[in-house]
């Protein structure tokens, strides 16, 4: 594959019904679709899985894709990647279940330290708290893990978001600052619902 994949050839090839075209045009995709594909995945569904929805959503709406300077085809991917996630994730129960028994003492350490913030992280491995923000992520709606995942686990700008998403920037803010708030309170409710049981 060369290093400068030229999009705009490959798309009228692909629309011509060049199969060999469709086929560099999934691989030179696949690392971004598998990278939002990753971190929007719910909880229930195959990663692979949901990548093969992405590339058919990709080839029956092909056609509504027109070229500007100021949306690159690898953006268009992008939004349409996000939005099959979010089709997912609201196929999913609202609220699935876990409580804080199901954690390791890792992770057990980690939702302490989030919660009371503690001057020193825990000294258990990473992945902990990354189980522990997964968990606690997939206990918000579908909008609120979304743009707590672009702004805060993938470090986007509002801006990049905004033009993901289709929100206004500040509309982004005050989403983000929202679903902060709600993932505290569910963090909370979960702990205290655990050792208050009647």
């Amino acid at each position: 594959m060369p290093d400068a994949f030229e999009v705009q050839d490959c798309l009228q090839r692909v629309r011509s019904g060049d199969a060999a075209a469709a086929e560099a045009l999934v691989v030179h995709l696949h690392p971004l679709v598998r990278r939002l594909v990753r971190n929007h995945l719910p909880r229930r569904e195959s990663e692979e899985d949901l990548m093969q929805e992405v590339y058919g959503k990709l080839f029956q709406k092909l056609d509504s894709y027109r070229e500007r300077d100021s949306i690159p085809f690898e953006h268009w991917v992008s939004r349409l990647t996000v939005r099959t996630c979010l089709d997912a994730l609201r196929a999913e129960k609202a609220r699935p279940e876990w409580r804080f028994a199901d954690l390791s003492e890792g992770e057990a350490d980690w939702m302490d330290y989030l919660l009371n913030r503690h001057a020193e992280p825990p000294t258990t491995p990473s992945t902990d708290a990354k189980a522990v923000v997964t968990r606690l992520l997939a206990l918000l709606s579908p909008s609120d893990r979304l743009v707590l995942t672009l702004l805060d686990l993938e470090e986007r700008s509002t801006q990049e978001i905004a033009q993901i998403t289709g929100w206004t920037r500040p509309m982004v803010k005050m989403r983000a600052m929202r679903a902060r708030h709600k993932l505290r309170a569910l963090a909370r409710q979960t702990m205290k619902s655990e050792f208050h049981k009647p």
